[in-house]
């Protein structure tokens, strides 16, 4: 398996895979974090280096100059999503703030006591921890969606939990343990008409590990919020988009109050700037923003289909070859297709954070702990796994290299 596109070697464009300080180096762990090519750190820099002023407000020739990749980048992400048109983009930190961002104004303001937030069992804490807070504020229940074993919510689980009294339902579009692709879909469908009294609840996806991985359509797959972050998606750190629905950011209080977020200001009051910009208080990330429409471009360059079919083979080659290592075990689904990449795994009597320091020791770069899922964990049973993640400028060679050297863990702990 080559990682090209016609001629096109993608490794090329990672000035990480070209460096001699990583040279050998397999790296699997892109669920946490991708590696950046070129194009995406030039456009920062380019920013800093010949762009660099305070958007929106300035009203000399480098401010508006600014201000216009800005919303460029804004204009990108919109595009990328299919959202219905660039206000809907609020550009945050990540998809932990976006999803804050929810929980603190649409949640505070909306959430009343009696009312239930749904959830699923495979959740990120980022989904978990905001709608805690919102249910313990408001005297609201948090209900879960449970999976089985395999990673598969099923579709009794939503017909029977998401009822008139559900005003939230917030789900990973992909799970990080898993890797498996929830039905946002179907269960938006069914909580749109069931939910909050028949007038239909609010569907929130967190998109973070779907977004770069798969094609998303916020409106086709029924998304009210859909929050996602750059870096997993071959972006600058610390930049991050939040999705919604024009109506509901409408109707909700800004999230931070100060800079560039009002309109008018008197000593008794203030009135709040159009959307987006109602939601982005204080100096933007432009930089970050450049740098996150420099990666979208380069992901729709390498395109989807090939995205997929490498994760998927990827994910097939590393599980076909787990089977025949004693002691290890697959957590989730037993089909590669339904992993986007991701494959998290358990050996017989050895602790994850020791698999990933003796893999670390071979040159391999793997996740190992409770990936911010512990509520998933406990009901697996285990504290914590080892997780090997790809995209699509890994290849086959490097999991050979890392299952040769998974094989020999158990060796190097004297375990038979």
């Amino acid at each position: 398996m080559e990682n090209k596109m016609g001629s096109i070697d993608f490794r090329k464009d990672f000035p990480f895979f070209e460096s001699s300080i990583n040279k050998g180096l397999v790296y699997f762990d892109n669920a946490a974090t991708s590696q950046r090519p070129a194009c995406v750190n030039r456009a920062v820099e380019d920013f800093n280096n010949f762009n660099n002023a305070n958007p929106l407000r300035g009203l000399y020739d480098l401010s508006v100059r600014a201000t216009d990749l800005y919303e460029n980048a804004r204009a990108k992400v919109a595009a990328f999503l299919n959202a219905p048109s660039d206000s809907h983009i609020i550009f945050t930190r990540n998809a932990t703030e976006s999803l804050n961002l929810v929980a603190y104004t649409y949640g505070m303001a909306f959430v009343e006591e009696g009312d239930e937030v749904v959830i699923s069992a495979m959740e990120h804490h980022s989904n978990i921890l905001p709608w805690q807070m919102v249910c313990s504020a408001k005297k609201a229940r948090l209900v879960w969606l449970e999976c089985d074993a395999s990673g598969i919510i099923p579709a009794s689980e939503w017909q029977t939990k998401i009822t008139a009294k559900t005003k939230i339902v917030s789900v990973a579009h992909v799970s990080n343990v898993f890797g498996i692709t929830n039905p946002v879909k179907e269960i938006a469908s069914y909580a749109h008409k069931v939910g909050n009294g028949g007038k239909g609840a609010v569907m929130i996806v967190d998109g973070a590990q779907s977004v770069p991985h798969m094609k998303v359509d916020v409106q086709d797959i029924g998304a009210d919020f859909l929050a996602f972050s750059g870096h997993k998606a071959l972006g600058p750190m610390g930049i991050g988009a939040l999705y919604a629905r024009e109506k509901f950011l409408e109707q909700m209080p800004p999230f931070l109050r100060g800079g560039e977020m009002i309109e008018y200001v008197t000593r008794e009051s203030a009135t709040y700037a159009e959307l987006p910009h109602k939601f982005e208080a204080g100096t933007v990330n432009a930089g970050g923003a450049v740098g996150l429409a420099a990666a979208l471009d380069y992901i729709e360059k390498v395109g989807f289909d090939f995205i997929e079919k490498n994760d998927n083979a990827l994910a097939a080659f590393i599980m076909n070859g787990m089977k025949t290592i004693p002691h290890v075990h697959v957590i989730g689904n037993d089909d590669p297709d339904r992993h986007c990449g991701i494959v998290t795994f358990t050996i017989d009597d050895v602790h994850p954070h020791d698999i990933a320091s003796m893999l670390s020791s071979e040159n391999v770069a793997i996740r190992a702990g409770h990936h911010c899922a512990q509520p998933l964990m406990q009901k697996l049973g285990v504290g914590s796994t080892a997780r090997a993640s790809v995209y699509f400028y890994n290849t086959q060679k490097e999991a050979e290299v890392f299952l040769e050297k998974l094989s020999g863990v158990r060796k190097w702990m004297g375990l038979s």
